[in-house]
C-alpha cells in the first residue's frame, strides 16, 4: 500500500472481489466486512484514510449475493502540505464559467443574475460589465474522506488549506475574444494539470469555444466537458447540445472518445479513464442555479489523479532551480512580490538566485525572503508547484512578466533569435519573410518578426516549415522543445522551438542590484 500511495502522489483506488486476472468474482457479505476490515487496518499503519466509492452486486454462479466495491485511499505525502491539481477553465463568453466556479467554491447556488461570480471578480469594470477580463484563481479542497472544503465551512483559503489533503485550483480565464491575448497567456504559462471547457446548454458551440477548444489540444492539455445552463433549456435542446459536441470531438483532427456523465458510476470511471488515456473526454450536463449534477462533477474532481507520477517529480526536483515570473505585485510592508510556477529543482526560504533576462540581457541577483502557496506560508518549494515568493526591498520596475529566476550556477542561456518547427493554422494569404507575430512560449510573450523561412518563400494555410522568428524588444529565456504558439488577428500557428542563437553576456551577465533602482554597472 505504502508503494502503491507513493506511485499515485499519495492516492490509490484498490478494487475488492476481483481476481488478478480480471475475473469479477465478488464476495459475500461478510467476506466483504472483512477485508474492508483488513484495508482500514493497513491504511491506519500508513496513515491513510479510505473511503468507498461505489459498491456493486455480481452475477457469480452461487446463492449468496457476492459484491465487489471500489475504494479510494488517500494519505497526504509526507513532504507536501496537499496534492494540488490545476484546472484552467475555458469557454465562450456568458458560458457561465465564473458562475460555476463561483458555486463550488463558495458552496452556495446562484440565483440566475450572477450572484455566485460576484466574489471572483478582481476589478470594478468585470462586476459592471459582467465579464472576466483577468486571470483569477480559486481553490477548491477535498479533505482525506473525499468530501468538500470550501467558503462554504472554512472563512479563509488558510483553513481551506489546513483541511484539505487534495486541492484543486482554478484557473479563470476570459471568454471574450477581446481578452484572448489573457487566456493564451493563462494556458501557456500556469501550466494546468487539465482544462475545463463549459459550454451553455442553450447557445451551443459558440464564439470563442472552437478557439479554446483547438488552444488546449494544441498545447496537449487534457480537456473534459461541461454543459451549463441546463435548467433554461428542454431536454431536446440539451442533447442537440451534446450531439453538436460529440460530432466535433469524434472529428478527425480531434479523435477524442466523448464520455456522457449521468451517475455516480459513470463519474467515477470517467476520472479513471481520463487519466489513463488522454482520448478519453468526459461530458457534464448541469446546472449553477438548480444544482442538477453538480455532486456528480465534485465525485469527478475528488478522484481525479495527478497526471505525473512520483519518479517523474522526484527527477525534475534533482535538477537546477527555474522559476517562471508570471505575475508581479508590490505589497505594503512585505515589499515586491512575484507570482508564478516552479517548474524544475528546489527552492527555500534565504535562497540567493539570479533573475532575468533584462532588457540589455543582464541577470539580477536577489534573495527569497519568504514563499506562500495557496495564501499560506510554505518553507519549501517543489518542481511543478505554483506559489507567491517575497522578494523584499528589490525594484518592481526592474522585473516583468516572461522572466525566469534560477540559481546562480545554471549560466542561462538567452536569445533573440531562435527557430521553430511551425505548422500555419489559419492565415488569410500568404505567410512570409517580415511578417510580425505575437509569439507565446511558456510565460514569454513578446512581437517577433519572421526572419526566415527554411527552404520556401511563403507559407499557407496547413503548411509545415522550420522557420526564424527574431524578438523585437529584448532578449528572452527559451529552452529546445519548448511548445510555442503565435497568432496576429486571425493568423494562427503552433510548433515548438528546435535552434537557438544563444547571447553571450561578460561575466555570465550578472549584475549586483543595489537597492531601489540602483545599478552597478
Amino acid at each position: 500500500m505504502k508503494w502503491r500511495l507513493q506511485e499515485g502522489r499519495g492516492e490509490a483506488v484498490y478494487q475488492i472481489g476481483v481476481e488478478d486476472n480480471g475475473l469479477l468474482v465478488g464476495l459475500s457479505e461478510e467476506e466483504m466486512r472483512a477485508s474492508l476490515k483488513t484495508l482500514r487496518r493497513m491504511a491506519e499503519k500508513v496513515g491513510a484514510d479510505i473511503t468507498v466509492l461505489r459498491e456493486r452486486e455480481v452475477d457469480y454462479d452461487s446463492d449468496v449475493p457476492r459484491k465487489i466495491t471500489e475504494v479510494l485511499v488517500r494519505k497526504v505525502p509526507d513532504n507536501q502540505q496537499f496534492l494540488d491539481l490545476r484546472v484552467a477553465v475555458l469557454g465562450n463568453v456568458d458560458s457561465g464559467k465564473s458562475t460555476l466556479l463561483g458555486v463550488l467554491t463558495q458552496g452556495e447556488l446562484d440565483n440566475g443574475r450572477g450572484r455566485a461570480r460576484l466574489n471572483l471578480f478582481r476589478h470594478l469594470h468585470e462586476i459592471q460589465s459582467g465579464r472576466t477580463s483577468s486571470i483569477s484563481f480559486e481553490i477548491l479542497g477535498f479533505n482525506s474522506k473525499g468530501e468538500v472544503v470550501n467558503y462554504s465551512d472554512s472563512r479563509t483559503a488558510e483553513e481551506i488549506c489546513e483541511s484539505s489533503s487534495k486541492m484543486i485550483t482554478f484557473i479563470d480565464l476570459a471568454g471574450h475574444h477581446k481578452y484572448l491575448k489573457t487566456t493564451i497567456f493563462g494556458l501557456t504559462s500556469y501550466c494546468p494539470d487539465f482544462a475545463m471547457l463549459v459550454v451553455s446548454a442553450n447557445t451551443g458551440i459558440a464564439g470563442t469555444t472552437r478557439e479554446h477548444l483547438g488552444l488546449a489540444m494544441a498545447l496537449k492539455v487534457p480537456f473534459f466537458i461541461v454543459i451549463s445552463k441546463v435548467d433554461l433549456c428542454s431536454k431536446a435542446t440539451v442533447e442537440r447540445t451534446v450531439k453538436q459536441l460529440e460530432r466535433i470531438l469524434k472529428q478527425p483532427g480531434c479523435n477524442k472518445l466523448p464520455l456522457l456523465v449521468n451517475s455516480d458510476d459513470d463519474a467515477v470511471t470517467a476520472a479513471q479513464q481520463f487519466a489513463q488515456s488522454p482520448n478519453i473526454t468526459p461530458i457534464f450536463t448541469l446546472s449553477s442555479v438548480s444544482g442538477e449534477n453538480l455532486d456528480l462533477l465534485k465525485v469527478f474532481l475528488n478522484i481525479l489523479p495527478p497526471l505525473t507520477n512520483s519518479k517523474e517529480q522526484e527527477e525534475l526536483m534533482q535538477q537546477l532551480t527555474e522559476f517562471q515570473v508570471d505575475e508581479i505585485y508590490t505589497v505594503p510592508e512585505v515589499g515586491t512580490v512575484v507570482g508564478g510556477t516552479l517548474s524544475s529543482g528546489i527552492c527555500r526560504e534565504g535562497e540567493n538566485l539570479v533573475v532575468g533576462p533584462t532588457d540589455d540581457g543582464k541577470f539580477l541577483r536577489l534573495k527569497v525572503c519568504s514563499i506562500q502557496r495557496n495564501r499560506s506560508a510554505c518553507r519549501v518549494l517543489r518542481a511543478g508547484q505554483a506559489a507567491t515568493l517575497a522578494l523584499g526591498p528589490f525594484d518592481r520596475s526592474l522585473l516583468r512578466k516572461g522572466m525566469v529566476m534560477v540559481s546562480p550556477e545554471m549560466n542561462p542561456t538567452i536569445c533573440s533569435v531562435f527557430e521553430a518547427e511551425i505548422v500555419l493554422l489559419f492565415h488569410a494569404t500568404t505567410f512570409r519573410k517580415g511578417f510580425q507575430v505575437t509569439v507565446h512560449v511558456g510565460n514569454v510573450r513578446q512581437t517577433a518578426i519572421v526572419e526566415k523561412i527554411h527552404g520556401k518563400d511563403k507559407l499557407r494555410t496547413g503548411e509545415k516549415a522550420v522557420v526564424c522568428f527574431k524578438f523585437i524588444k529584448h532578449p528572452e529565456y527559451l529552452k529546445i522543445g519548448a511548445k510555442l504558439l503565435f497568432r496576429e488577428g486571425v493568423t494562427k500557428g503552433i510548433g515548438h522551438v528546435t535552434d537557438l542563437q544563444a547571447i553571450i553576456t561578460k561575466e555570465n551577465g550578472l549584475e549586483e542590484s543595489l537597492g531601489p533602482g540602483q545599478l552597478s554597472f
